[in-house]
């Protein structure tokens, strides 16, 4: 008996400590559930061997465990360099670093295509040095990246309008796009000068124009050839499973405007340059406990 005592003692302290561990750095309540979800996580991690195995696409899927797609909006540059009383030039440079660090991440767990809000058409609007500064930052971006997109095979596609985007900035992001057209399991979505509102027109203007010149009927119109006709149509997973606004702002801002009708709206109150590992690992845990029935019953 008291063997058996010593046994169980020993596999609820081996189980429980790294659980302690998990929780305290992700910032995630230790509760049973999580607990199991904590042991369950590792268990699958490996394979009757021993060897490490991240399972198939489909196995993922049935595990409800990673989103295909994630799209972030990326607020709060300019408030975070302001607490810290630096120049807004500083918070843009702080967020584009984070981008870097925080893609690696995201398609290491199994994230498939992740889309950034980089550039709104409304941000025009915003004073002309910040939006020269914003371009020529994207710019260096692409230039100093591309070496990173190629070792890992990461797609790369930017949507949006083109028509105001400087010529130089233009010319780099078709070298990268046709750099990395071939690449398939990895995809980084990029929107700059993009408008969710003049998505969906373009897409209905261009499904007009076919039908008008006899290409298609009106009555074949219906939500797949729409589809079509969005500028995600460059992803695999056009529709995010899961849209992440940082910094506490409720409101996905003219971003994905069709493409959101169903996915999960995650709202944290950090600023994106502070948006790391473990805040991504808490949407990941509230998008888990997620029950997705897309207007169906249970």
């Amino acid at each position: 008996m008291l063997s058996l005592l010593s046994i169980v003692f020993t596999f609820l302290a081996l189980s429980l400590i790294p659980c302690l561990f998990i929780s305290r750095r992700q910032s995630i309540p230790l509760s049973l559930k999580n607990i199991l979800r904590f042991i369950k996580t590792g268990a699958t991690q490996y394979n009757d061997e021993g060897e490490s195995c991240s399972g198939t696409i489909e196995e993922t899927e049935k595990r409800g465990r990673i989103p295909n797609h994630v799209a972030i909006i990326l607020d709060g540059n300019r408030r975070w360099a302001k607490i810290r009383g630096l120049e807004v030039s500083e918070g843009h440079e702080a967020g584009g670093r984070r981008v870097v660090e925080n893609s690696k991440k995201w398609f290491a767990m199994g994230v498939k295509t992740v889309s950034l809000f980089a550039f709104s058409t409304e941000n025009w609007g915003r004073p002309e040095d910040e939006v020269n500064f914003l371009m020529a930052m994207f710019e260096k971006n692409f230039k100093s990246e591309m070496p990173y997109y190629q070792r890992y095979k990461i797609k790369i596609s930017v949507i949006g309008k083109r028509t105001n985007i400087p010529e130089s900035l233009l010319g780099l992001i078709r070298e990268v796009e046709e750099a990395t057209k071939s690449y398939k399991e990895k995809h980084l979505v990029m929107a700059i000068d993009y408008s969710g509102r003049f998505d969906i027109l373009q897409a209905c203007k261009s499904l007009s124009e076919k039908a008008k010149n006899g290409l298609i009927q009106v009555e074949d119109i219906d939500e797949k050839l729409m589809d079509k006709e969005l500028m995600t149509s460059c992803s695999d997973f056009p529709n995010p499973d899961l849209l992440i606004r940082t910094s506490g702002e409720k409101r996905i801002s003219n971003f994905f405007l069709w493409q959101s009708a169903y996915t999960e709206l995650y709202f944290p109150n950090v600023l994106w340059p502070d948006f790391g590992e473990a805040e991504y690992l808490k949407a990941l845990t509230w998008f888990q406990q997620r029950q997705r029935r897309f207007g169906r019953g249970v």
